[in-house]
């Protein structure tokens, strides 16, 4: 293979990560929303109260205190890292995107599984924050995440 077609590969590659990030991103957080909304909680409240768990990561623990109101700043930082570590996480299923239907289902829900234990378990050992984020809904979101990513994959025709 040539220096421009494994270019032209590790471009197709980077655009479907992209892709597939995105998309788990945006659908994972609207499940979430979703959920929080369903079960009769005060979604708005939780969104403001994550971006700045998240946030903090970038912008340090003084925007952690509540109220847990909306700032601009808090908001984009959140959203930076959000969709950075939705791409980030989404490179790694990369390897497995060519797999059936019915795996990529399993894969994409064992991955997201893990994928909250390690940032809500693992992780809060460095970032003790993130404990109160914890719970069945988070739970279920991350499976949502890692579905999407591997349903995207599948069905962007990116790759293909």
């Amino acid at each position: 293979m040539g220096a421009g077609s494994r270019i032209k590969s590790l471009s197709v590659k980077l655009r479907a990560v992209f892709l597939a990030g995105v998309c788990a991103g945006v659908v994972s957080t609207l499940a979430q929303l979703l959920l929080w909304w369903l079960s009769g909680q005060d979604a708005l409240l939780l969104l403001l109260r994550d971006a700045r768990l998240t946030a903090a990561l970038l912008l340090g623990s003084a925007v952690l205190p509540p109220p847990a109101t909306f700032d601009i700043h808090v908001m984009l930082a959140a959203t930076a890292i959000h969709f950075m570590l939705s791409m980030l996480y989404a490179a790694v299923l990369l390897p497995l995107e060519r797999t059936s239907l019915a795996s990529s289902l399993f894969i994409g829900t064992a991955f997201g599984v893990a994928l909250y234990f390690l940032n809500l378990h693992g992780f809060t050992a460095i970032f003790p924050w993130f404990a109160e984020a914890r719970g069945g809904i988070t739970l279920a979101v991350h499976a949502v995440f890692g579905i999407t990513v591997m349903l995207a994959y599948r069905y962007s025709g990116i790759l293909r």
